[in-house]
């Protein structure tokens, strides 16, 4: 029997700020990006002291190794990053020397777009040779991922509804892309459709759509809503809406408190430390809301178990097409 393993792949993230510079060449493929961006970037990150991604994800393989290890699965769990150390290729090299002759290889980010996938499934298969890969490029509707978020709202919300007295708002968001990215023009039309239709990129739907099953799986949530953050500065128009256009809707008809769920992302990093806890903080308390989040799914048990499933349906195709 072919010996087999699982790749997890992540965004990775730099240690330090100086490291910032080399980490954003990676991030946008070698393309120059204006100092002013270069700095802000080095700003957020040196606001949060580091972004503990690269820990966390690790972390998360080696919950996913014990779960698949409980089932009878026991097979060795690699962590590769597509933007900073430990590199992609590099993983794959090294799981080349190990032996290993299959993988399952599964994105952490449940709702991809395909130019991001593709990015993963080209830095993966570049040193494969003759490792046999199953990739696993979007699962955004596994129950044990709806699940691991339910765990965290569930509390976070009991908790805001009891200190504001009456019931929250919950915003689930999701990273935004550039609008050139996932959206097809419609029929007949000069521009795009803002949610994509068949034929287009099907990001946008599937984040919604997770943010969908998680507010049913919670219940009881009187109202929610879904906006796209963290929008870049290059690259033409990214999609939304943004968090600070929803934010400003909901001052606006009178809310005072408001829980916010990144739906997009698996453990903590400069987007939930700085964008969340920092800037839409700050901006919410400018228009008189109270923010707060539910923890991330980080070590999360269910994550893992999530995780671990998709790891063992892409070794059993594997196995079966052997």
């Amino acid at each position: 029997m072919a010996k087999q393993a699982v790749l997890l792949l992540a965004h990775g993230t730099p240690e330090t700020v100086e490291q910032i510079p080399e980490y954003l060449r990676n991030v946008v493929s070698g393309r120059p990006l204006p100092q002013h961006v270069i700095d802000e970037i080095q700003h957020r990150y040196a606001l949060i002291g580091r972004s503990p991604l690269t820990e966390l994800t690790m972390e998360q393989a080696r919950l996913t190794a014990v779960s698949l290890a409980g089932s009878g699965d026991g097979v060795p769990v690699y962590v590769g990053m597509r933007n900073w150390r430990p590199y992609i290729p590099d993983v794959v090299k090294q799981m080349r020397a190990d032996g290993v002759e299959e993988a399952a290889v599964i994105c952490l980010a449940p709702q991809n777009s395909r130019t991001s996938v593709g990015l993963y499934r080209r830095a993966a298969q570049a040193e494969a040779g003759s490792l046999r890969i199953d990739f696993t490029d979007a699962w955004p509707r596994h129950p044990s991922l709806i699940e691991a978020f339910a765990e965290r709202l569930r509390p976070a919300l009991a908790k805001l509804t009891a200190e504001a007295g009456h019931a929250v708002p919950v915003l689930f968001t999701a990273h935004s892309v550039p609008t050139r990215t996932v959206q097809a023009p419609a029929p007949g039309e000069g521009g795009p459709k803002f949610w994509p239709g068949e034929g287009a990129d099907p990001y946008a739907e599937e984040a919604r759509h997770t943010a969908e099953l998680v507010a049913a799986a919670v219940g009881g949530i009187a109202e929610w809503h879904f906006a796209f953050q963290s929008q870049g500065a290059s690259g033409g128009p990214w999609i939304g809406p943004t968090v600070e256009e929803t934010i400003d809707k909901l001052a606006e008809a009178g809310h005072k408190a408001l829980l916010l769920q990144p739906i997009g992302f698996l453990c903590d990093h400069v987007e939930i430390l700085y964008d969340v806890d920092i800037a839409f903080r700050e901006y919410a308390r400018g228009k008189g809301i109270r923010l707060e989040r539910p923890e991330s799914l980080n070590g999360s048990a269910t994550l893992a178990g999530a995780i671990a499933d998709l790891a063992r349906q892409g070794l059993e195709r594997l196995r079966a097409g052997a």
